[in-house]
This record gives C-alpha cells, structure tokens and sequence, in this order.
C-alpha cells in the first residue's frame, strides 16, 4: 500500500473539491434513505383504514429485548412524530398528495446531490491525471539520454497513456466508491435495525463469506494486473516501431510479418485480460449470490413475523424488503474495490519506476554562472563508458579556442560522436572533465550551458508543425522577419516560398513532407536563429545529394562565420579547411593537426581515410 498512499498525495491540491464531493456523498445517502423510508407511509396510507393513517405512526413498539440504543428509538420516534404531523391529514387522499410531495422533493435533492458530487469528482480524477501526466513528461525530459537507450519508445508512452488513467480508477475507488457506498449502507442498514434488529442480523450473517471470497479474488487481481500493463506496453512499442518504420516495412516487403507480429502481441494482450476480467468478475456474482440467499431467508423469516407472529406490520416488513435490497448495490459495488485499487496499485509501481529514476545529469547545488563563452573548451584527460568494462573513450584531451573549426574524424565506431555528446552534458565523462572558460560543465546549469550551443546532426529532428515554428522553435513570439532571415541565410527561403502555405505550411511528422535537403535546410534555419556561440554539427551533410549537399554546405559555412565549431565528417572534402582536424580510433585521439600536414604523414590514419575516399 505504499504506492497507493504516494498516490493519494497528488490529491493535496484538490482537497476542498473532495470535501465536497464527500460532503454530497452524505447528503445524497440521507436522500436516498429518506426516499425508500417514505415507502412505509405510503403503504399504510393506500392499504390502511383512514384513520389508522391519520392516527399511527410508521413505526413499530420496541420487541422486549433490543439491540438498538434507547436514544436512538426515541430519535426514531421523535422523527416519525414530526412526519406525521406535517404529512398525515384528514383524508387518506390528502395524506397520499402530500407524501407523492415530500417523496418528489426527496428525489430531487437526492438526484441534484448525485450530480454535484460526479461533476466534483470527475474533476479531482481528470486534475490528477493530468498533474500525473504532466510530472511523468516533465520528468522524462529530464533523464538523460542514457535511459532511452534502454528503454522503449512505445513502453513509455503506454506508462503515461495507459497506466496513469488505471491510477485513476483506484482513486474513484477509493474517494468515491468507499465513501458513497458506506454512507448508503450506513443509512439503509438504520432503517432496518429500527425496524427490526433481528431480521438485520439474519440479513449480515452472509458478510463475512463475501469478504473472504472478495479478498481472495484481489489477491489474484492484483499478480495479473502488472501483466496486463505490460503486454499492452508490448502492443504499444510494437505500434510505434512499425508505424515508424513503415518505409523500411514496405521496401522489404515484410507487411505480413509485421501483422503476424502485432496479431501475436494483440493475441498475448486478449488472453491475458481475459484472465484478469474472468477472476475480476467472480466477485460480482459470488457476492449477488450471497447476497440472494440471504434475502431468501430473510424474507421466509420476516414472513412468518407478520403472518404468524404479527411482529411486523405488513407495511413495514415490505419497507424492510426494500431497505435491505437496496443494500444489494452499493455492497455490490464495494466488492470491487478492492480489486480496483489493486489494479491501480500495479499500474502505480510501473508509473513510479520512471518517477523514482534519477536524472545521471543534475544541475549543481549552487550553479556558476556562464557568462558568454569568451575562451576555450578544453577536455581535459577524458574517459567514458556507456556500459561498465567496454570503455568508449580514453585519455581525451584536446582544447578549442574561440573562433576556432575543428573537425573529428575517424572510422566507424571511434567514438566521434560520443565527444561532442559530452559538450552539451547529454552524458558525463567517468573520468576527467571538461571545462569552459575554465569552469568544469558540471558546474554549470544544464540550460544556461545549453544556451550556447547549437546542435545540427544528420538525423534532421523536425516536428509535426509549419515551417515557421520548426524554425522558431522555443521561441515564442519571434517575429517573421527574423525568421524570414534564418531561412534566407540557410538557403531554404526559396523552397518555403513555393509552398502552398509558405511558412505556415504543415511538414508533417518528422518532416516528412519535403525531402533530406529541405529538412537539413530547416534544422540549420533554426540554428542560425537561435544564433549560438558553439555551434556541433555531427554528419550534417552525409545523407545529401550533390545539389543538396552544395546548398547546405554553404548554409554551414554562414553558420559557422564567427562561431566556434565543431565538426564531425566522414566526408573528409567537407572539413580540408578546418583549422584543426582531430584523428580518434578506438577511443583516442591518434593525430592532430590540418589538412595539409596530416596528408603527408605516409603511415598516419587521416591519409589512409582520406586515401580510401579519394581512390589515391
């Protein structure tokens, strides 16, 4: 139950809409109570002599021997007295008018009630989710990139589609269910012990078989409920991966064996919440049953009370028949709880995995500010893994000077990429450090450091949104103009300009609208807009045509006027005019120095990349 009770701290900010909600639950139960108690006068007032209504109360004398509270009997009498003076006339015919009265009035409110306390809740259940949801998003962002390398797209986005609404229906278990319920139980269970103690106690002899059967069921509820999760988790991933892969799905032709896969995952999903409904639903019916045969017994009983005995009158024993029935729905209802919130609790735990994952990068207790970049980077003896015994880097020490282009090269796999994913702080070196302006970057704040740099891979990361806010992208309010200028100095105002919608137009998810060299064109927009001091570009043209690869390259080369720059290549034509050109294989650096030196070293590993390129 820890999980559930760190569930309930999220209703903190909504405490006064459930008071009230709860506040309606009370008034709601004593409506209803007084709806059905309202059954009693009315038969007597249609079934009796014209003076038994108008003369007797709706009561009966206390039995000899009474489990009910003497104050409580007098509280009843007190209540039956008053009724009877503001109802009962005459006339059994204006009796009848004023009891269809005050029966109208009782539903009325016992109904505006009901409505209050729904529409108060369902906005404490929809704020929860979304303050969950919200949490869960925010929290994600700040993970490092390390933990989506281990965990799937599609497992994650059924975490916060998917388990946080199940969350949800263990709270309307919990703030609705087990408040409005009770409170129903409570106000019939009244009415039948004033009636009669005794046929109550024959009516409760069932409880205690319904609670263990319940508790049993929960039990079971709660192991499957994780497993339901997970394979819709499963179905998820599964979904996303194919629908963004559907490229490489068709070219290989692989549309039924992907079909096959999702029916298998669908398959695996069915039998396993056919499993949780099948034990999930024992506890209606086993309960209903109980239920039932305990009604049987107390209907022989009452029964006999009123034929033989003349305990009862008949009016009150068929008022007591309603009464206890009417307990039937709201015990119904509560043999579910249980369940419910054994279901939440399961979908709690995966929530509060992502929750309870600390972020590998943190802003430092008391950051130091970065003013500008007015220096150098420098790393500084740097060594990394991203799993523990294969080392990626080793011995990493080089350093930039503003202004300065300096370009890593290397075979496949040296780990040039990882380098410049140190800069921003996507990871941390394991040992060693990298500083800027002399301040080591992990005492920087994340976001500020970030501020300085601007990042352009080969994989173009665009966004299901017009050209304008790809381009301004963060940037609220940028005027046009400016952005018309990024565009301008990417080389991509002219294909913008024929766009049906120039730059209001839709690119689609992922850009996929307009080709490789547009959507290049668009990432080095948004760079150039953003107008950062340090500027990465990681196999920004690799990907292009000829045609493309011109114009991007001369947007680089805008880009990179005035800015220090780092450059990653396997086109070794794009970096010859670099000011430096660091060689990394297997995780060091084996050379430095610029094009025109390292070409002249016989045996060095630049020549032979560039030899191989070349065709020397």
């Amino acid at each position: 139950m820890m999980i559930y009770r760190r569930v309930l701290r999220y209703l903190r900010p909504y405490w006064y809409k459930l008071a009230a909600s709860m506040a309606c639950s009370i008034m709601f139960s004593i409506f209803s109570g007084m709806s059905i108690y309202l059954i009693i006068p009315l038969l007597e007032t249609l079934f009796f002599k014209p003076d038994t209504a108008v003369k007797a109360a709706p009561s009966v004398a206390a039995p000899a021997v009474s489990l009910i509270p003497g104050w409580l009997t007098d509280m009843k009498e007190w209540i039956a007295h008053g009724f009877q003076q503001m109802v009962f006339r005459d006339t059994p015919a204006e009796s009848l008018f004023n009891i269809c009265i005050v029966v109208v009035v009782a539903f009325l409110f016992r109904n505006v009630f009901s409505y209050l306390q729904s529409n108060l809740m369902m906005a404490v259940e929809q704020g929860l989710i979304r303050d969950l949801r919200n949490e869960l998003y925010r929290h994600i962002h700040a993970l490092p990139l390390a933990y989506f390398s281990n965990e799937r797209t599609g497992n994650l986005i059924s975490r916060i589609m998917n388990d946080v609404p199940v969350i949800n229906t263990g709270i309307s278990a919990t703030f609705q269910t087990l408040i409005k319920e009770p409170m129903l139980i409570m106000v019939y269970l009244t009415i039948t012990l004033l009636i009669s103690w005794k046929l109550t106690l024959i009516a409760f002899v069932v409880f205690p078989l319904a609670v263990a059967v319940i508790a049993g069921i929960g039990k079971r509820v709660h192991r499957e409920s994780g497993l339901v999760q997970e394979r819709i988790a499963d179905l998820t991933s599964v979904l996303h991966e194919t629908i963004s892969g559907v490229k490489v799905v068709k070219a290989f032709g692989m549309e039924g064996f992907e079909n096959r896969k999702f029916a298998a995952e669908g398959q695996g999903y069915l039998d396993t919440i056919l499993r949780v409904t099948r034990i999930r639903n024992l506890a209606s019916p086993s309960t209903e049953f109980l239920s039932a045969a305990a009604g049987a017994v107390i209907i022989w009983y009452g029964g006999m009370q009123v034929l033989q005995h003349e305990a009862l009158k008949a009016s009150e024993f068929l008022g007591f028949l309603f009464a206890i029935f009417q307990l039937m729905p709201p015990i119904k209802e509560l043999s579910g709880v249980n369940n419910r919130i054994q279901e939440a609790t399961a979908a709690g735990k995966r929530v509060f995995e992502i929750l309870d994952t600390e972020p590998g990068i943190k802003d430092p207790p008391v950051p130091v500010k970065l003013d500008g970049f007015k220096d150098a980077i420098e790393f500084k003896n740097v060594a990394f893994h991203y799993v523990e015994g294969d080392p990626v880097l080793a011995d990493i020490s080089f350093t930039i000077k503003k202004g300065e282009v300096v370009a890593i090269v290397g075979p496949s796999g040296a780990g040039k990429s990882t380098i410049v994913d140190l800069v921003p702080r996507f990871y941390d070196p394991i040992a060693g450090g990298i500083e800027i302006d002399g301040i080591d970057l992990r005492q920087i704040q994340v976001s500020a450091l970030r501020e300085h740099i601007g990042i352009v891979t080969q994989e173009t990361i665009l966004f299901n949104d017009t050209v304008r806010n790809n381009i301004a992208y963060g940037l609220d309010d940028c005027p046009l103009e400016r952005i018309i200028a990024a565009a301008k100095a990417a080389n991509a105002h002219a294909f913008i300009s024929q766009m049906p919608n120039g730059y209001e137009s839709r690119i689609g998810e992922r850009g996929v609208k307009i080709s490789g060299g547009e959507r290049q064109r668009l990432a080095l927009a948004r760079a150039i807009l953003k107008n950062p001091p340090i500027l990465i570009l990681d196999e920004a043209t690799s990907a292009l045509d000829t045609e493309s690869e011109i114009l991007v390259q001369e947007a680089i080369e805008r880009l990179m006027s005035g800015r220090t720059s780092i450059v990653i290549a396997h086109r070794l034509s794009t970096v010859q005019h670099a000011d430096r050109i660091i060689v990394v294989e297997a995780g060091r650096i084996v050379e430095s120095g610029r094009h025109a030196d390292l070409v002249k070293k016989k045996d060095g590993l630049y020549k032979k990349l560039f030899d191989m390129q070349f065709r020397i």
